[in-house]
């Protein structure tokens, strides 16, 4: 049997993307050696765990206490 990936999964991995900063030779291409800039200035799109969430709904679970 195949792996196959569920949708918590799926947008799990697409949202860990956007938290990534800009990588570290194009801040220096852009904004030139001399300044000291953070990589996260060029990343267009920012997400934190703490305070974004994504709204993804927990699996369902059986339940226990009716036998």
């Amino acid at each position: 049997m195949g792996q196959r990936k569920t949708h918590r999964k799926v947008v799990l991995r697409k949202h860990g993307k956007r938290t990534k900063w800009a990588p570290v030779w194009a801040v220096l291409k852009k904004y030139g050696i001399g300044k000291k800039v953070h990589a996260s200035s060029m990343t267009r799109i920012r997400r934190s765990w703490k305070t974004t969430k994504l709204k993804i709904k927990p699996r369902k679970m059986s339940k226990k206490h009716l036998g």
